[in-house]
C-alpha cells in the first residue's frame, strides 16, 4: 500500500502528463467522491463514485480540441491530504485558446484518493 506521499508523487507525476483518467483508475477509491466549484450545466457540484468520476474525466477530456500544456506545482503533502496547483493550456471545442487554473486538493485513506476538490 502506498503512503500519501507516494500517492502524492504518482498524482502529480500523471497530471503533469495529462493522463488523468490512469491517475483516477490507479489512485482512486472505489467511493471516491469529486467535488467541483460549483454545478454547471455539463457537471454536476458533487460526483460519487469511481465508475462515475472516470466518466467525467472522460467528458471533460471529449470537450477539449486541443491540449497545449499542463504545468503543476510542487505538491503540499501531509499525512492523509495532498494539494497542488494545476494549470491546463487547452482550447475547448469551439472556444478559444485559455489557461484554467485551479487548485486541486485530495484525501487519502489505506493507499487511495477518497476524495478530491477543486478550487477555481
Amino acid at each position: 500500500m502506498m503512503n500519501t506521499q507516494q500517492v502524492a508523487d504518482r498524482l502529480v507525476e500523471l497530471c503533469k502528463k495529462g493522463d488523468f483518467k490512469t491517475a483516477q483508475q490507479e489512485l482512486y477509491a472505489e467511493d471516491v467522491i469529486s467535488i467541483e466549484p460549483m454545478e454547471t450545466p455539463d457537471y454536476a457540484r458533487e460526483t460519487k463514485g469511481k465508475d462515475a468520476v472516470l466518466e467525467k474525466i472522460q467528458k471533460f477530456e471529449n470537450s477539449i480540441d486541443t491540449v497545449y500544456g499542463n504545468e503543476v506545482s510542487t505538491a503540499l503533502v501531509t499525512a492523509n491530504a495532498i494539494s497542488f496547483i494545476l494549470t491546463m493550456d487547452v482550447a475547448m471545442k469551439g472556444k478559444d485558446r485559455m489557461k484554467m487554473e485551479e487548485i486541486c486538493v485530495y484525501e487519502v485513506k489505506d493507499g487511495k484518493v477518497i476524495s478530491e476538490r477543486f478550487f477555481m
